[in-house]
């Protein structure tokens, strides 16, 4: 199979040479609005193109607000930091996720407490989620969640939508609520992705986005957060370092972040997301030719769960066992076809091994099994 998979790639993306997982497309106005800020001098934090990109995001996504970051994992960490997040508090999360949905927790003085995820979204899933709160938690006099054995506030839920495919938010959404849990979503690598119609990072009291080079648009390097006004003007004063407006005095009344997008990266990321809809169904066209690529197989491809739209970003596809696993990812890169495994497990990390954490039975089955496979934007199919 990996020999008929590597040859399937190389004509797919019509090249004999290396073939990355995920390479940046440049096809639009990048030049252009690049060259603009350097000719406005505008360069770094200020400029009207981190305005631009604000409002194109915002309008894109429907969320009330967003706000640049230099990055999805500062925009986390003050996401959580709005939602209430304290030096000792619990935060939910699921073992199934890049590093940095933990240490933007971590950021907080917090402790992620993990969950499983659903076979059939890759992300945290309302059934194990619902089981541990009951078996592990309740609610104190005060309407805040803490856990039986010692009381510890149990803070925010934190789903990541694992590949750009939307976790089970009705039932997410559903148990934050019941149980006083701000749910804040790592939607990181899906953009562009809907559940029901909504997008992804809109559900909860706040969401994140990261623009980093391998994500479906960049920045370079870049984050947003997605909030509602009054947050979201809480969150455009932490990332500016707490600086009140003032014509020419240097007042800052908290404690603050230099998190600020510079005006270069926005103006890329306004460029990017002109094309947004172009890269999307270019990678749903891959996709589906994944999925009849591997019908029949012993190799299940993922698919988008019910109800959504996935943007696709990185095409996975889940192997019989490790064995199988190890043999595929061994083949395709020792012939230049980039292949990568899921991320070891959070729990599994030094810093994080003594976490508290539930049956982790599907993403363990899952990191044995899960390998992911070249998902570049080729140009000309959508």
């Amino acid at each position: 199979m990996s020999e008929q998979l590597i040859s399937f790639i190389r004509d797919y993306f019509r090249s004999e040479e290396f073939i990355p997982l995920h390479a940046p497309v440049f096809s639009g106005k990048e030049n252009a609005y690049v060259a603009d800020t350097i000719t406005s001098t505008f360069v770094s934090s200020v400029g009207a193109y981190v305005d631009r990109f604000e409002q194109d995001v915002a309008s894109y996504t429907d969320a009330p607000r967003a706000i640049a970051t230099v990055n999805g994992t500062a925009a986390l960490h003050i996401a959580l930091k709005l939602a209430g997040v304290k030096p000792g508090d619990l935060v939910i999360t699921q073992p199934l996720t890049f590093v940095a949905t933990c240490n933007a927790i971590a950021y907080c003085g917090a402790e992620p407490l993990f969950i499983d995820v659903d076979l059939h979204t890759l992300g945290l899933s309302p059934t194990a989620l619902e089981s541990w709160l009951s078996e592990n938690a309740q609610l104190d006099c005060e309407g805040v969640c803490r856990t039986k054995e010692d009381h510890q506030a149990i803070r925010a839920c934190v789903p990541m939508h694992t590949f750009g495919h939307p976790a089970d938010l009705d039932g997410l959404v559903s148990i934050s609520k019941r149980w006083n849990l701000a749910l804040v979503e790592d939607a990181a690598e899906s953009l562009g992705s809907f559940y029901k119609g909504q997008h992804t990072g809109t559900f909860g009291e706040l969401g994140t986005l990261s623009f980093n080079g391998n994500k479906i648009m960049t920045t370079g390097g870049g984050g947003m957060i997605l909030a509602n006004q009054e947050l979201g003007a809480q969150a455009k004063h932490l990332t500016t370092t707490a600086k009140k407006p003032h014509a020419y005095e240097y007042i800052h009344d908290q404690v603050g972040y230099n998190y600020r997008m510079p005006n270069l990266n926005a103006a890329l990321g306004c460029a990017q997301l002109e094309q947004l809809e172009q890269f999307i169904a270019a990678k749903r066209v891959l996709a589906e030719s994944y999925r009849d690529f591997f019908h029949g197989s012993d190799l299940q491809f993922f698919t988008e769960p019910e109800h959504c739209r996935s943007n696709y970003w990185l095409n996975a596809v889940i192997c019989q066992d490790k064995v199988q696993r190890d043999a595929l990812l061994k083949s395709t890169n020792d012939k230049g076809v980039m292949t990568r495994p899921v991320w070891a497990l959070m729990n599994n990390l030094a810093m994080y091994q003594g976490c508290r954490r539930g049956d982790l039975s599907n993403s363990e089955w899952l990191e044995e099994r899960v390998v992911n496979l070249p998902s570049s934007v080729l140009q000309g199919t959508a």
